[in-house]
């Protein structure tokens, strides 16, 4: 049996936004949106995106990456509040192998004209000799394209 362990982290992603908390809610709100920015790298093939984006829905996205990498998020959302927080958890699998599992925060202020977008995630990443710690700490899956996550 491969030996795992595992490591508790949380970090905390803040971000301002030009536009009103209204839009960037939307923004993680349907299916179509959320697949502008949250996607593996270029050239990933999908094969499954869902979004149930309520209070008991679930969300995953799964695909092949080009490096052959297959990656699986699988999410439950707790608590939906439009415009103002999101909470869910998931799981995240490479290759078949459970990475980690986290929970995720985001909150939605408004700050002036726009808004100002506080990400709190608390996760339990796991390795073995082929996934490394800082590999589990990059952030949220999805995020290598995208400067919202960065």
């Amino acid at each position: 049996m491969t030996e795992r362990n595992v490591v508790h982290a949380t970090f905390c992603l803040e971000r301002r936004y030009p536009v009103p908390p209204a839009r960037a809610f939307a923004a993680w709100a349907s299916a179509e949106a959320k697949a502008r920015w949250f996607d593996g790298p270029e050239g990933t093939e999908i094969y499954e995106r869902s979004l149930d984006f309520r209070a008991g829905g679930a969300e995953r996205l799964w695909g092949r990456h080009p490096s052959g990498k297959v990656s699986d998020f699988q999410a439950r959302y707790f608590e939906v509040i439009p415009n103002a927080r999101i909470i869910y958890g998931y799981d995240m699998y490479v290759d078949r192998v459970k990475l980690s599992v986290s929970l995720a925060t985001i909150e939605f202020h408004a700050d002036g004209e726009g808004t100002r977008l506080v990400m709190t995630e608390q996760g339990a990443p796991s390795w073995t000799a082929t996934t490394t710690p800082a590999a589990a700490r990059r952030g949220p899956p999805g995020c290598s394209r995208s400067s919202e996550c960065r």
